[in-house]
């Protein structure tokens, strides 16, 4: 199965789409840090680009992507889901 996302740290909460990823597939993603795989269940389509969750992340929880917080949810986000700005505010503004 090839790659349809990347995450870049082993403890991000989420990984960036490098394919269009359709709700329903099983999708892999590769952790560029260490080299390992993730697979997870899209919920929802993640267009290119955009990130998909790993984990469960709690409202208002911190979400990270490159190993740092890049925000806070503003909703409980599932395993699967896409985190765009519906679901994420940044903590840079």
């Amino acid at each position: 199965m090839p790659h349809k996302f990347l995450v870049h740290a082993k403890d991000d909460s989420v990984g960036v789409a490098v394919e269009e990823i359709r709700a329903g597939e099983s999708v892999e993603g590769i952790i560029l840090d260490c080299g390992s795989t993730v697979l997870v269940n899209a919920l929802q389509n993640i267009p290119l680009g955009h990130k998909i969750a790993l984990i469960q992340i709690g409202d208002a929880e911190t979400v990270r992507k490159y190993g740092e917080s890049i925000g806070k949810s503003i909703a409980v986000i599932r395993r699967g889901e896409h985190v765009h700005v519906h679901n994420l505010k940044s903590t840079r503004w």
